[in-house]
C-alpha cells in the first residue's frame, strides 16, 4: 500500500530560530501566516519569533503591575492556530513521524485537552493529513470547541470542566486500546518538554536582552500539561539564580496540598501532577484565584479607559485588549506575586507567557457578566485596584523544601501507576540525569526530521 506523503515542517532548532530555515520557505511561511491559515507552509511558523527574527512580547506597563519589577510576557496569539499549545502538537506528532510509530493513511490521532493543545492538534492534522479525534470535557468555552471542528477533527467530550482532564485521559487511555489510534498525549509524552525547554526557555532568555540587568530573576508559568514550565529548566542553566515558579488555581490547589475542586482558568489546574512536570526544579508554587483572572481579562479587553486613567500609555493600553486570555491573565498575577514575594527591584526581570489571546474568551466575559450582580465603571475600578494594584503575597509555597519535593512525587505516582508506568520510572524522574537526557535527544530529533523531510518535500 502507498500512503500518502505528509508535509514535513521544522525542527527543534528551526521552531527556536526561523532564521535558520530557508529564506524562500520562511518568506512563503510569512507570507501564509496572514493569507493562507491551512497552508502547511504555516508549520514554519511555529515559532515565538517574527518576521524580524524578534521574540514576540510585551514589558507590562508598572502602572498596570503597580510593582518596580519589569514583567515580560511572550506573546503566543501569533502562532498558527492562535495558541503556542501547536508547538507541542507538532513536536509530538513529527517525532511520531520519524520514529515510524504514526503512519499516515493508517493512525488517527488523539489529543486529550481541555482547549489550546487539542486545537493544535486539531490544525497540525488538517496540514500534515492525519484524522483526529480531539478528547476534551463538556463545559469548556464554546470558542474552543468551534475551532476544533472548523480545523476538521472529531469531538469526543466528557463531564466537567478544565478540573476533569482526568477523564479526558482515562478515555484516551480506552481509545489507545484500538491500534489504529494514536495519542498525542500532552500531559505524559516528553516532545511537549522538549519544545518547551528548547524553544520556549531559550526564547525567554533572548526576550530580556536589554531590558533592566538582562538577567531573569523569576520564571512564572501556570501548570496545565506542565510544558510551559519546562523552559524553566534552561533559564537555569543560563541564570542560575533564577526561580521557577509554578502556579495553580486557588480553587484546585493539587500541588500544594492535593486540592482537586473546580475552577475557570482554563488551561490550567487538572487535579494531577503532571508526568512531565520536573518538579525537581520548581521553586514555589503560588495560588491564583480563578475570578481575579476572569474579572482582570474583563477590565484589560473591555475597560483600557481605567488603565489610561492610571497612568497606562492609551496605544499600549488598546494594544493589550486582545494580547491575553485567562490563564494568560493567571500568569500575570502570579509574575506580580512572586516579584513582591521576592522583594525584586527596577533592574531584575520576571517572565511569563501568554499561552493564547482573547479570540477564544468572549464567551467566558459573557458569562462573568451574567454571574455578576453590577459591572459598572466603580466596580471595575476596584477590581482593577484589588486585582493588580493590591496583589498580595498570599498563597505562595517554598517548594525548595524536600518534604514538598517529596510530597509532589508522591502525587506523582498516585496519578500515573494507574495508566501503565512502573515505580521504577517514575523514581528515575528524581534524578536531573532522567530530564537532561530526554532534553538532549532533540538532537537525533532534528537529524532525523532533516532526512525524513529531505525525501519527502
Amino acid at each position: 500500500m502507498t500512503h500518502p506523503k505528509v508535509p514535513f515542517g521544522p525542527t527543534y532548532e528551526e521552531m527556536l530560530d526561523p532564521s535558520k530555515v530557508d529564506p524562500k520557505i520562511r518568506a512563503e511561511a510569512l507570507h501564509a501566516l496572514e493569507h493562507d491559515e491551512l497552508n502547511p507552509l504555516n508549520l514554519f511558523n511555529i515559532t515565538w519569533r517574527d518576521e524580524n527574527n524578534q521574540v514576540r512580547k510585551i514589558v507590562l506597563p508598572k502602572a498596570l503591575t503597580g510593582i518596580d519589577a519589569n514583567i515580560v510576557v511572550l506573546i503566543g496569539k501569533h502562532f498558527p492556530s492562535g495558541s503556542h499549545k501547536v508547538g507541542p502538537a507538532y513536536s509530538t506528532l513529527i517525532e511520531g513521524c520519524v520514529d515510524g510509530e504514526i503512519i499516515p493513511g493508517k493512525h488517527t490521532i488523539l489529543g486529550p485537552s481541555t482547549g489550546n493543545f487539542g486545537i493544535g492538534v486539531s490544525y497540525i492534522c488538517n496540514l500534515m493529513k492525519y484524522d483526529s479525534i480531539v478528547i476534551m470535557p463538556d463545559n469548556m468555552s464554546k470558542e474552543r470547541y468551534e475551532r476544533i471542528r472548523r480545523y476538521g477533527a472529531k469531538l469526543d467530550l466528557t463531564p466537567g470542566t478544565e478540573s476533569d482532564v482526568i477523564l479526558t485521559l482515562e478515555r484516551t487511555f480506552e481509545l489507545k486500546k484500538n491500534p489504529a489510534n494514536r495519542s498525542l498525549a500532552q500531559f505524559e509524552l516528553l516532545p511537549n518538554y522538549r519544545f518547551h525547554r528548547h524553544v520556549t526557555g531559550y526564547s525567554a532568555i533572548d526576550a530580556v536582552k536589554g531590558i533592566g540587568n538582562g538577567r531573569i530573576a523569576a520564571f512564572a508559568s501556570a501548570i496545565g500539561s506542565a510544558g510551559t514550565i519546562a523552559a524553566g529548566d534552561t533559564i537555569k542553566t543560563i541564570f542560575p539564580e533564577a526561580k521557577v515558579v509554578a502556579l495553580e488555581p486557588y480553587e484546585c490547589s493539587t500541588l500544594t496540598n492535593g486540592g482537586r475542586g473546580q475552577h475557570r482558568i482554563e488551561g490550567i489546574g487538572d487535579k494531577m501532577v503532571t508526568l512531565i512536570h520536573n518538579v525537581l526544579t520548581t521553586d514555589f508554587i503560588v495560588q491564583i484565584e480563578d475570578t481575579d483572572t476572569v474579572r482582570g481579562l474583563k477590565i484589560i479587553h473591555d475597560a483600557p479607559q481605567i488603565l489610561i486613567n492610571h497612568g497606562v500609555d492609551p496605544q499600549v493600553a488598546e494594544a493589550m485588549r486582545d494580547l491575553f486570555g485567562v490563564s494568560g491573565i493567571c500568569n500575570i498575577l502570579g509574575a506580580i506575586k512572586i516579584a513582591k514575594y521576592l522583594h525584586l527591584g527596577p533592574d531584575d526581570n520576571v517572565v511569563t507567557v501568554a499561552t493564547d489571546g482573547f479570540d477564544r474568551y468572549d464567551s467566558v466575559l459573557q458569562s462573568l457578566e451574567k454571574r455578576e450582580l453590577e459591572i459598572a465603571d466603580f466596580v471595575l475600578e476596584r477590581w482593577f485596584k484589588d486585582i493588580f494594584l493590591r496583589a498580595s503575597t498570599d498563597y505562595v509555597e517554598d517548594a525548595r523544601v524536600p518534604s514538598v519535593k517529596e510530597r509532589l512525587f508522591k502525587q506523582k505516582e498516585f496519578d500515573w501507576l494507574k495508566f501503565g508506568y512502573s515505580k521504577a520510572y517514575l523514581d528515575s524522574m528524581k534524578q536531573m540525569a532522567f530530564w537532561d537526557h530526554e532534553y538532549n535527544l532533540i538532537k537525533d530529533y532534528d537529524q532525523k526530521i532533516l532526512a525524513k523531510r529531505g525525501q519527502d518535500l
